[in-house]
């Protein structure tokens, strides 16, 4: 994979791609995905991932206001023809990721590109990822290398990913649980990837049984899924190690099944958003079962969190209030949006999650509502 990587990394030097400069990708999950990813990051270049559930308006919207100069994509997924699509967008390249052997370039050699790799600062932008965060209006979230690598270095650690895991990657790619939790954390540890394009249960628990995955991030739904599946008994899961979900509220027996019917033997729960470069709090390993179903766990060593009130004073101990989280997570700011910036971020570094929860006597967070409307549907805020 990184030789491969070099040798794209090349073609985006070659095609004029400077340090800042960014690309988009409209693809479900793949191998090539993250390694069109690593490539273009290793020229310097920034990434901007697409939901792929976007209609060709909103990438056009996003790709415009980005500034990408390139945009990969797929062919064809779930009858939708991305490639047809994508030519609708103003773009200098269009590359198809089954195809990138074709892009054409100007020769750049090992040692051009070893000097543009070593020019790049930890403080110089890794990503931009769209969210609506606590509004409606999609704004670009923009991270760091230092802040990617940081927090998820940290995560990896808290959940016990190792080079020994196979971990399956269900969560898509264009979401930070997918992206930076998903193959880049496990880029970090040494983990064996395994991406899913689609979710589909069968094909989940043969892939189990067969690579022997062990470890499995994922919505609740996913595993209340799998432990109401009518064949579940003929799949050997023996395999699965660690499972990490999230939610605001989990019912305990769901952990309590995960460990005992699904054979999980750590379970953890964490909260995030993509303001916080993906990561505000994780529960430890050996916290009762109601810790991780009703916490999110603690901050992450490095991270602050308090609760505040309306005035914005900071609440007690088990009062509610909005969740304000500050440190080495909280993002660089919003793309081209000052105000909105402003509005998210505090002059003392405090970022606005937009969340309610309160802090327990022993320091676990609870989130228990939002201070916008929102519902989530399949895993994606809707306003």
């Amino acid at each position: 994979m990184h030789q491969k990587a070099r040798d794209l990394a090349k073609k985006f030097i070659g095609n004029g791609f400077e340090i800042g400069d960014r690309f988009a990708i409209w693809a479900p999950n793949s191998i090539q995905w993250q390694i069109t990813t690593l490539a273009g990051q290793l020229a310097g270049a920034v990434l901007v991932p697409l939901n792929t559930r976007y209609k060709p308006t909103e990438a056009t919207d996003i790709v415009r206001r980005a500034g990408c100069k390139a945009l990969f994509h797929i062919g064809e997924f779930l009858g939708t023809n991305y490639a047809s699509m994508s030519t609708t967008i103003a773009v200098d390249h269009h590359v198809n990721l089954n195809s990138v052997d074709d892009w054409q370039a100007a020769e750049v050699s090992d040692t051009d590109l070893d000097t543009r790799i070593g020019a790049i600062n930890p403080d110089a932008l890794m990503d931009v990822l769209y969210t609506s965060g606590t509004t409606g209006a999609p704004k670009g979230v923009m991270c760091t290398h230092e802040q990617n690598l940081r927090v998820f270095d940290t995560w990896s650690r808290g959940v016990t990913l190792s080079a020994d895991d196979h971990y399956m990657i269900v969560n898509p790619y264009f979401h930070s649980f997918g992206y930076k939790a998903g193959w880049l954390a496990g880029l970090i540890r040494g983990a064996t990837i395994y991406p899913v394009p689609v979710f589909d249960l069968d094909a989940v628990l043969t892939m189990i049984q067969e690579q022997g995955i062990s470890f499995l991030p994922g919505a609740p739904t996913i595993f209340q899924s799998m432990l109401t599946h009518g064949s579940r008994q003929d799949f050997d899961l023996g395999s699965l190690r660690c499972a990490v979900t999230g939610a605001a509220s989990i019912p305990v027996q769901l952990v309590k099944d995960m460990k005992h019917m699904l054979g999980f033997d750590e379970v953890y729960t964490a909260y995030g958003l993509t303001e916080s470069t993906g990561v505000v709090s994780l529960c430890q390993s050996g916290d009762e079962f109601e810790t991780i179903a009703t916490t999110s766990g603690k901050p992450m060593l490095g991270v602050e969190v308090q609760i505040t009130r309306s005035d914005d004073t900071i609440a007690d101990c088990e009062e509610a209030g909005e969740i304000w989280v500050r440190g080495f997570n909280v993002m660089q700011g919003y793309l081209d949006d000052a105000q909105a910036t402003a509005e998210a971020i505090t002059p003392e570094g405090w970022l606005k999650t937009g969340d309610i929860g309160h802090l327990t006597k022993a320091g676990y967070l609870c989130i228990t509502d939002r201070i916008k409307d929102m519902y989530i549907s399949g895993g994606f805020n809707c306003y």
